[in-house]
């Protein structure tokens, strides 16, 4: 795997004992997550994450610890967001961080962020855990947009403490995180009110934080804690949550790091440098699978779903972070139909138990990585395939989709299966199944493809229902495949962007489409101003002492 010696790879793993910025403890149904960021351990030299700001490595930790929670700690049904540090909640992203950032860097790092904050929402609507933001002390930018992210937000009335979201009229640039939708769509705080929130610098504290919906309620300092705790047992009783149980510890992936390559147990990826491609291959479970909760639970993380997942979502966070030239992202299975179907027909008939509601959950924001990855993504459907329920989500969330027609060897004919997981287990952020947006929620379309539910579908077949792009024969398949591969990667990367992030979300916008689809890419264009990262931008010149110097034609 290519790294920069200036800008080491990534590590998107981590642990508890290894955390250097959030502390976790737990009191029955409620989980304390306090942030405590060390301020001389930035995941990269020239910056300090002073008054509790963060970077992208502070992100992977709350990432880390959230998993950890759904996982190993089935009995947690709210968790409670808080700080550590005195009269401070968390300043948001490290203001110098940005500032000394590539543009590429600071769009995958917002990419992240938004996916970790989208993911407490996730978990809060499929799978009953709960968050409260426990505000007690000042809470700017990102910081604010964690506390959005949660079921509720406590402020403490404190006279000092307030919530704000001053990145316009201080750096510049936007709430990259989701503050500007969340506002709105979530908290729907009144537009002219929601003008002056994110124009002002000092932001908004007490009763008033109330009136405006910024906050659900406020608390003195001498009951905060009391009515922390009152909160959060109220939202553990809107858990699903079992509250009791043995967890899962989420042991080290194995997986070796190469070159031109990562291996894990059932995922690879290989790297074509020359070609600017990589080839991730999902390999189907093998042997004996167990098909009772017992013993699910007796493999613990070793259950393959749970494993298998688990590695497709390091590998696809591993290449978007470390490999940024790689532009095209081929898609391929490996196995046995009949043994992914079997996975299947496990989670559904245990889709009301806890860990498997958690390992779809998993495979759920594991998938929707996919569909927000800025990549070009083709599958390939070849002999040996096992694009079979769950797994056929791999090939439906591609931009593309080639099948080998081979009628004259109906044995080594590949073939692709719609099962019961295909129909809306896996929602993507529209809340439309991929097969709902492929066919627009058209029902004739759908009806054809339920039709042929549970069948062997050769290319011919699955191309005349509109389940796959292309279905060339052996004679045209390497041309054709090939073609397709260079014309994609003779195309401005920047554009293709664009392209792909309309064409895939073609459905009614939701809240997460939007921050996605919306305000990041606003951002994306603004961190590219010179009224932001000039040499006299507003986020250059930040805490320098300078005035910023701003270009005055609107465009």
């Amino acid at each position: 795997m290519s790294t920069n010696p200036a800008n080491p790879r990534v590590e998107y793993q981590t642990h508890p004992e290894q955390y250097r910025h959030v502390k976790l403890s737990f009191e029955g149904a409620i989980a304390t997550l306090k942030i405590d960021i060390d301020e001389n351990a930035g995941l990269r030299p020239g910056y300090k994450l002073k008054l509790n700001s963060y970077d992208l490595g502070v992100d992977i930790e709350l990432n880390d610890a959230v998993n950890r929670i759904r996982f190993e700690h089935p009995e947690v049904k709210t968790v409670v967001l808080t700080s550590a540090k005195d009269k401070v909640f968390c300043s948001g992203a490290n203001i110098f961080m940005l500032g000394v950032s590539s543009h590429a860097w600071k769009v995958n790092f917002c990419k992240f962020t938004n996916e970790t904050r989208n993911g407490l929402e996730d978990s809060s609507d499929h799978e009953g855990l709960k968050f409260l933001a426990a505000v007690n002390g000042a809470c700017a930018g990102g910081g604010y947009e964690v506390a959005l992210a949660c079921d509720e937000i406590l402020l403490i009335d404190d006279r000092s403490s307030a919530v704000s979201l001053p990145e316009v009229p201080l750096l510049g640039v936007l709430p990259g995180t989701g503050g500007l939708t969340r506002v709105t769509d979530k908290r729907k705080v009144r537009h002219d009110l929601a003008d002056i929130f994110c124009t002002s610098v000092e932001g908004v504290r007490g009763p008033k934080a109330v009136q405006w919906r910024l906050v659900d309620e406020v608390a003195k300092p001498a009951v905060f804690q009391e009515k922390v705790k009152a909160r959060a047992l109220a939202l553990a009783a809107k858990s699903q949550r079992p509250g009791s149980g043995r967890g899962v510890a989420l042991t080290p992936l194995q997986r070796t790091v190469e070159a031109d390559a990562l291996r894990y147990q059932h995922v690879s990826v290989e790297i074509d440098r020359a070609k600017r491609l990589a080839t991730f291959v999902v390999k189907s479970p093998s042997g004996t699978q167990p098909t009772d909760i017992a013993g699910i639970e007796a493999l613990g993380d070793q259950w393959f779903p749970l494993t298998m997942v688990r590695e497709l979502e390091d590998a696809i966070l591993q290449m978007r972070t470390n490999e940024l030239d790689i532009g095209l992202w081929i898609i391929k299975t490996s196995g046995e139909a009949q043994a992914v179907l079997a996975m299947d027909a496990v989670l559904m008939a245990h889709q009301d138990h806890w860990l498997v509601r958690q390992t779809v959950g998993y495979l759920r924001r594991t998938l929707s990585r996919l569909d927000v990855s800025s990549r070009s993504l083709f599958a390939l459907i070849e002999p040996g395939s096992c694009f079979a329920g769950s797994y056929l989500e791999l090939a439906l969330a591609c931009d593309r989709s080639y099948m080998l027609a081979l009628p004259d060897d109906e044995a080594q004919a590949p073939v692709i299966t719609v099962g019961d997981t295909n129909f809306g287990l896996y929602p993507m952020a529209t809340g439309q199944s991929r097969l709902g947006r492929r066919f627009y929620d058209e029902q004739p379309a759908l009806d054809a493809v339920r039709a042929q539910a549970g069948k062997a579908l050769d290319a011919d077949a699955a191309f005349a229902v509109g389940l796959v792009t292309a279905n060339p024969d052996d004679i045209d398949w390497a041309d054709e495949v090939r073609i397709a591969i260079e014309e994609r990667i003779s195309m401005s990367p920047d554009s293709l962007t664009g392209l792909e992030a309309n064409l895939r979300f073609n459905g009614k916008e939701t809240m997460a489409t939007r921050v996605f689809g919306r305000l990041t890419a606003w951002q994306n264009w603004i961190f590219q101003r010179p009224n932001a990262v000039g040499d006299k931008g507003a986020l250059k010149v930040y805490g320098k002492g300078d005035k910023a110097q701003f270009d005055w034609n609107r465009v």
